[in-house]
């Protein structure tokens, strides 16, 4: 029977009375139960007075006469290590995300960038594997479908616990079974395109990158959720720049000027992942005679920068911050299980929200 929460305060404020002071992180491995429900303890306990509450310690108020050893190995710290690729301002919310919980909790964090290349992340991961880090929050580049099936077997048998962020490996792969959290990418498309046809939109164009897992992921629901909507009489999918494709030095299938493209499919309405290519899509059509959102409906997808266009841009946005807090609760979760108990995997997927500014309007009747 789990015990209650004023059984295990009433542990958690002996522990710390007798060592003098406890991380939250050992306090949740001894314990059995998660680092959040202890920091939620240690919170609750601090707020009466009980014990002081620092840095992903807890600290008795009562004076220790031990030897201060066990004070001095509570504030040690492990190592987390956060890999992301270079130049990637979407994960990077992510990864402040997961800082925050993880410095709460007493960890030490150590980022790692890597950098345009393929196979960049392996010898990171190796080297800091190497360094005897706890664990790993890593989110690969995946450029290509090819590029991120070649990593599986090795990122899966890293050798330290592993949050895979922003990422959902292929069912039946062999990352299938290791933590991830991740957006629901196709409930944000969703929620773009049901907003537009809501607005009387019938004919709507995806311009979007095909060089992440998101991106391909975007592109695909897409594609499904248009081809079941009844209200929608036409629709397309074009890369969103000449880099967007998965060899940015390929240019052959660079996008045809979005404007013309809008007046040849006679569409109203537009998908623009990610938020840099949507503002500078919809600073070509400006130079095009085509006005947002007066002669075209736009959304971006990531409401990274969305809303700094001179239009601020209706944007879906995934819950980046969220992503990397849930991965390093979820990485700090494992790190506290013992070793004899249920290592089953976690796959956690979050929802993104729709914030609607100044790019899209309602079609007028005689539009439609």
């Amino acid at each position: 029977m789990r015990e209650t929460s004023d059984v295990r305060r009433r542990r958690i404020l002996a522990v710390v009375q007798a060592r003098g002071a406890a991380r939250v992180h050992d306090l949740a491995a001894e314990l059995e139960v998660s680092v959040v429900t202890v920091r939620r303890d240690v919170e609750e306990l601090a707020r009466a007075g009980k014990l002081r509450r620092g840095h992903g310690v807890a600290r008795s108020i009562v004076p220790v006469e031990e030897e201060p050893a066990p004070a001095e190995a509570a504030e040690r710290s492990g190592t987390v290590a956060l890999v992301v690729p270079e130049r990637h301002a979407y994960l990077y919310e992510a990864v402040h995300g997961a800082r925050a919980v993880l410095e709460e909790a007493g960890m030490r964090v150590v980022l790692h960038i890597a950098p345009q290349v393929q196979g960049a992340e392996r010898p990171i991961v190796e080297r800091v594997v190497a360094d005897d880090v706890e664990g790993l929050l890593i989110a690969p580049r995946w450029r290509t479908t090819a590029a991120e099936e070649a990593d599986y077997g090795w990122l899966a048998g890293a050798g330290v616990p592993t949050v895979i962020m922003e990422r959902r490996p292929r069912p039946g792969s062999a990352l299938h079974a290791v933590d991830s959290v991740c957006s629901d990418h196709w409930y944000g498309m969703h929620l773009a395109v049901e907003h537009l046809v809501s607005l009387g939109h019938r004919r709507i164009v995806l311009a979007a990158r095909d060089d992440s897992p998101t991106a391909r992921t975007l592109r695909k629901a897409f594609g499904e959720i248009a081809a079941a909507c009844p209200e929608i009489d036409d629709w397309t999918v074009v890369l969103s720049a000449p880099d967007a494709g998965p060899d940015p030095d390929d240019r052959s299938a660079a996008p045809v000027g979005l404007a013309e493209l809008l007046r040849e499919r006679e569409a109203t309405a537009a998908v623009l992942h990610g938020d840099v290519d949507a503002l500078m899509l919809v600073q070509q059509l400006a130079d095009d005679g085509v006005r947002v959102p007066e002669d075209c409906s736009v959304v971006a997808y990531d409401d990274v920068v969305a809303a700094l266009g001179s239009t601020p841009l209706t944007a879906v946005a995934p819950p980046k911050d969220e992503v990397g807090r849930v991965a390093a609760e979820l990485l700090l979760r494992r790190l506290a299980e013992p070793p004899s108990s249920d290592n089953r995997p976690r796959r956690v997927e979050l929802l993104p929200e729709l914030k609607v500014r100044g790019s899209t309007k309602a079609l007028s009747s005689h539009e439609k």
